[in-house]
């Protein structure tokens, strides 16, 4: 399979280099994507044949124009690019114009979205417990352009889902703020050195606390998720996630 990355940073490298022990070809790399058809010639050098799925990894500022290009080839797209999802309708509205492919995850590791699966799990618990006030903290690399992260925000929409007194979420700064942010989910943001990515939900009470994790070591398992998914959309028309990949 070839494959153009859209993005050539630290994630780009790790998702080329689990490419290639795959048994797959890189088809094009775009780097320095923060600013909008920058290099779209470049694309524009690749002829449609020559490229059988795309995993877009840039920045937010560029995601939705380099997702736009690729399905109006006809190209599917893995895009793991978060900060964006504001226009995510509009995309998701082109995909099926166009009868393509497109594949969005905030996170594509395998132990994160069943860390998705037992954080809706909890909440499903603590809905009966109005007592305990539930917060999200997320820590990051100092690198990372966006805040919350995506995947914080994917873990507050699914306790969300099932607290029916969570209507929102808030950045914890922004929280210490309002008047009253009783429907929030707060999310602490921390920017710390090379860190790959924590996450942690937590329910606290006067008496006790209880907390879930995800840590990850290493980009490997986001990597591996993105070049897998590729795999998986090629031949396939519509708009796809996670729970499409790995099966509800």
């Amino acid at each position: 399979m070839n494959i153009l990355l859209l993005g050539y940073g630290k994630m780009g490298k790790t998702i080329e280099q689990i490419a290639l022990d795959r048994g797959h070809q890189i088809a094009g790399r775009i780097d320095r994507m923060a600013d909008p058809g920058v290099n779209h010639t470049d694309l524009d050098q690749l002829s449609t044949e020559s490229v059988d799925a795309v995993i877009e990894f840039s920045s937010p500022e560029s995601a939705v124009e380099n997702i736009t290009y690729c399905l109006e080839r006809g190209w599917p797209v893995v895009c793991g690019t978060t900060g964006w999802l504001s226009e995510r309708a509009s995309v998701e509205e082109l995909c099926r114009e166009k009868k393509g492919a497109f594949f969005y995850a905030s996170n594509y590791s395998i132990g994160v979205n069943l860390f998705f699966r037992l954080n809706k799990t909890l909440a499903q618990f603590m809905r009966n417990y109005p007592s305990y006030h539930v917060s999200m903290t997320e820590i990051h690399h100092t690198e990372k352009k966006d805040a919350p992260s995506g995947t914080a925000i994917t873990l507050a929409e699914g306790v969300m889902e099932h607290l029916p007194n969570k209507r929102r979420w808030v950045g914890k700064e922004t929280a210490g703020s309002l008047v009253d942010s009783t429907d929030a989910v707060e999310i602490e943001s921390l920017r710390e050195g090379t860190v790959p990515g924590t996450h942690t939900v937590r329910y606290e009470s006067d008496i006790d606390r209880i907390e879930i994790s995800h840590v990850a070591h290493s980009r490997q398992g986001f990597a591996l998720g993105a070049v897998v998914a590729a795999e998986w959309i090629v031949g396939r028309q519509g708009v796809f996630g996670m729970d499409d990949l790995l099966g509800e």
